[in-house]
């Protein structure tokens, strides 16, 4: 072996050892197992070989042509391989990171066979590698809340395909994130199913709860069909923040197109007020002033007034933090550029897998990042009694 390797030029002495080696292996695992090497008799032998089947074995240096001894009674595999793949640790570990990177299956294909793999790899053995990630992503989304207190929690959806009962449905990916007392931001839990469920949206967030999800203040979110009932069955004490850019949104569809910046422009001046005071009042001033042309307007205005202004009981400094679920459209965003890549995910679980891996990633990142999303000292605030008046920044009211 030692003569053929230093004949071999040095991009083939790898592929020659791994020839050798991979075969003597097998045979000398084959021969423990069994209790007598080939043509041997043995007093210890408990089976007799019963020739091979060929495996092919994907490596960093090309197809290997292996052969797997078969037995005449039960059966044998080498523990150095692993049933039903074909492609050794370090291919395995590219394809998933690229899996998880949003790279389609064609490009993983082209990415094994520039690696050595001439046999390249199919959609549905991608599928099966990635599917050692549930095990991470269940343990993720089942741990422990219980820990700290998440004063702030953010709940949001977006939708993508998969199949279900033999048919392409969208499906939502609905997203749980949360301020911790500390003012960092966790990924506190994640499900795919129907957004527009009110039963499904209490079922999520008990699981949140029964994880230990506690001391929840505020929850922020669009207006989802039961997504309201929800909070106010499940977790119970906590005021509810209607997104205000959702509410924008619908407000905006219902107003006509050429006043469409004017309205808007109203609108947010009663976010723009120093104080809860003059926040509640500006409400006011501008519904009334809106009613005239756009009775639609100020009734919208009028009937989401206490939850479009949640965020006024709160600290000042937080109010740009807490009256939307901006913080999770950079979520959102990056779990649809890359589950696009795929298009139509084969089931729900398939689509949960690749968002958990995402998700799981943000929330590394935040925990690794020295920044926070609220200050510390900012969220000592939510335990002390309010001032009398809170002073933000000057603006304008609206006559």
């Amino acid at each position: 072996m030692l003569e053929a390797l230093k004949a071999a030029e040095v991009d083939d002495r790898i592929r020659s050892a791994a020839t050798t080696i991979y075969p003597a292996l097998i045979e000398a695992e084959l021969t423990a197992v069994i209790g007598a090497a080939p043509h041997e008799r043995t007093d210890a032998r408990t089976a007799q070989r019963n020739g091979s089947r060929p495996r092919t074995l994907a490596t960093t240096a090309g197809d290997l042509e292996l052969r797997i001894p078969k037995l005449r009674a039960g059966s044998f595999f080498p523990s150095l391989l692993e049933r039903r793949r074909r492609i050794d640790q370090a291919l395995f570990a590219v394809v998933m990171k690229a899996y998880l990177h949003g790279v389609s299956t064609r490009k993983v294909d082209d990415l094994v066979r520039a690696l050595g793999a001439d046999t390249g790899i199919s959609k549905s053995e991608v599928s099966r590698i990635c599917a050692d990630l549930d095990g991470e992503v269940a343990a993720f989304r089942d741990r422990s809340l219980a820990e700290q207190a998440f004063p702030y929690v953010f709940l949001d959806a977006t939708y993508c395909k998969a199949r279900v009962n033999r048919r392409v449905v969208s499906q939502a990916v609905v997203i749980a994130t949360g301020v911790a007392a500390d003012g960092h931001r966790e990924v506190l839990g994640f499900a795919v199913g129907d957004s527009e469920d009110g039963a499904f949206w209490t079922a999520f967030l008990r699981t949140l709860k029964a994880r230990g999800l506690a001391g929840t203040q505020l929850v922020i979110s669009d207006a989802h069909t039961g997504l309201k009932a929800a909070i106010g069955a499940v977790l119970l004490g906590a005021a509810w923040q209607r997104c205000r850019v959702h509410f924008m949104r619908n407000v905006l569809a219902r107003a006509p197109k050429g006043n469409s910046e004017m309205v808007a422009a109203a609108i947010r001046t009663i976010f723009a007020q120093p104080d809860a005071e003059h926040v509640r009042s500006q409400l006011n001033v501008i519904a009334g002033m809106l009613g005239r042309q756009f009775p639609q307007v100020e009734a919208m205005l009028r009937e989401a007034e206490d939850d479009l202004l949640a965020f006024s009981g709160f600290p000042v400094a937080h109010w740009k933090k807490i009256w939307s679920t901006n913080p999770l459209e950079r979520l959102n965003k990056e779990i649809k550029r890359r589950t696009d890549v795929v298009g139509v995910f084969p089931n729900p679980a398939a689509l949960l897998r690749l968002a958990g891996a995402v998700l799981i990633e943000a929330h590394d990142e935040w925990q690794v990042s020295d920044r926070r999303y609220l200050s510390e000292g900012s969220m000592a605030l939510l335990d002390r009694p309010a001032p009398a008046k809170e002073v933000a920044q000057p603006a304008l009211i609206a006559s």
